[in-house]
């Protein structure tokens, strides 16, 4: 594992390359390739080995890596780490175009519960997947990020709004549409894709048929305050807890089964085919069962740790909290709780996670949403329902939460990320008996 230093400079280096979860995945099985994890395709026959370690992707978006141990995984079960790749976002409409008085302009769809006042008078760069047939009539795709202001939303001036600072509210339909250029004649947005597949050296689009684009703020991520206390960067809900599951996954010295598993689609819901409310995670623990009785066994070994963020308590809002669970930034996890099961902690899987802290000589917070207000969810409920493993529910206090730019403590990806590596190599995740 890293120092304090590098991971926090590792970690904003991912940032910076994730635009869109299509990227984030990119990046992870990059460093997973490095690390000597074996690619596998779903559509083939798998011949796995104890001891080896493998990975398997799904949409582009989604992503399971997994170690295999060297005892059967129906005795000691898998120790697993869940993430999402998502985050809230403006995503490009199927016919975008606006031209209106000399401006071309992209209609935009708000995807997932974004904050949206942050993202006027931000320099956006552009990022997706684009579908395209080629000059021989075959079907691709490729990733594209135009990783340069080319967008804006401009604020109306205060002098046309003067009760802007009271009642400003936003119509995502009326005030959301990105000026891209200005132009006397109309603009085709596929054309332009074209024109930047061939700048980036796909020389052969006969036509861009479909794409899945998302403006993103253009500022890298970075550390801020005085002493460096914070970082500040966009899509740390959630590209965070992905990245310290994947540093504590390649960290850990483990001969046990552990998996990471990357998500796409949490923030619209989960329900999809590469969501957590979908069949991709189980189908994978299925194959390396083998057959039913090892699949049950090996789950009834198992556990589930769903890494999200967690509300730290801000100092000019503290009224928002319960005044005995407002996480602190750098003072360690958070675990979540929730007793209506918008979490899927519990006192076993909290107090298991309390004891590798306190080895990992790491402190350990809570959180509990105020009673007089509604609870956010994660995966791990959706994870818990599907498989019937065990979880936990935890995550690093962040403040602005699916704002544009979000801020975390630079201390606790780092301290989080040794508590996962020690949970990889645990050899007994099954509760004891009652004393």
């Amino acid at each position: 594992m890293s120092d304090l230093k590098q991971f926090n400079k590792n970690l904003c280096a991912f940032i910076d390359s994730s635009p869109t979860p299509f990227h984030a995945v990119e990046e992870i099985r990059l460093r997973l390739q490095q690390a000597g994890f074996i690619a596998l395709d779903e559509r083939a026959d798998w011949q796995l080995e104890p001891g080896k370690s493998y990975h398997l992707i799904r949409n582009g978006s989604s992503i399971v890596a997994f170690r295999c141990g060297k005892t059967p995984v129906h005795e000691r079960g898998w120790r697993m780490v869940g993430a999402h790749t998502d985050s809230p976002n403006l995503k490009v409409k199927p016919a975008p175009e606006l031209h209106r008085q000399g401006y071309f302009q992209l209609g935009v769809e708000v995807y997932g519960g974004a904050l949206l006042n942050p993202w006027f008078d931000r320099d956006l760069g552009l990022a997706g997947r684009v579908n395209y047939e080629n000059a021989s009539g075959q079907l691709c795709s490729a990733l594209i990020n135009i990783d340069r202001p080319v967008g804006i939303i401009p604020s109306l001036a205060i002098h046309l709004d003067r009760e802007a600072n009271n009642s400003r509210s936003i119509n995502p339909q009326r005030d959301l549409p990105v000026v891209l250029l200005q132009s006397a004649e109309p603009k085709d947005f596929r054309v332009l894709l074209a024109e930047t597949l061939a700048q980036q050296g796909v020389s052969d689009v006969a036509a861009v048929l479909d794409y899945e684009l998302s403006f993103y703020d253009c500022q890298p991520a970075a550390m801020v305050g005085w002493n460096e206390d914070f970082i500040a960067a966009a899509r740390l809900d959630n590209l965070l807890s992905c990245y310290i599951g994947l540093d504590a996954l390649l960290a850990a010295d483990s001969s046990e089964h552990t998996v990471l598993v990357c998500n796409d689609h949490e923030e619209v819901g989960s329900q999809s085919a590469v969501g957590a409310q979908g069949p991709m995670l189980e189908s994978v623990l299925r194959r390396i069962a083998g057959n039913e009785i090892a699949w049950q066994r090996a789950i009834a070994n198992s556990m589930m740790i769903s890494a999200d963020n967690a509300h730290g308590i801000h100092p000019n809002f503290s009224d928002k909290h319960d005044g005995n669970h407002g996480p602190l930034l750098n003072a360690g996890p958070v675990i979540k709780n929730n007793v209506n099961q918008r979490y899927a902690t519990n006192s076993e899987t909290s107090s298991l996670f309390r004891r590798l802290c306190a080895s990992s000589d790491v402190k350990v917070q809570s959180f509990v949403v105020r009673s007089d207000m509604a609870c956010g969810s994660t995966i791990g409920p959706l994870t818990a329902a599907a498989i019937g493993v065990k979880t936990l529910d935890i995550g690093v206090p962040t403040f602005a939460m699916h704002s544009i730019r979000e801020l975390a403590g630079s201390q606790d990806g780092f301290n989080l990320s040794k508590v996962l590596a020690a949970y990889y190599e645990l050899e007994s995740v099954v509760d004891s008996d009652r004393c």
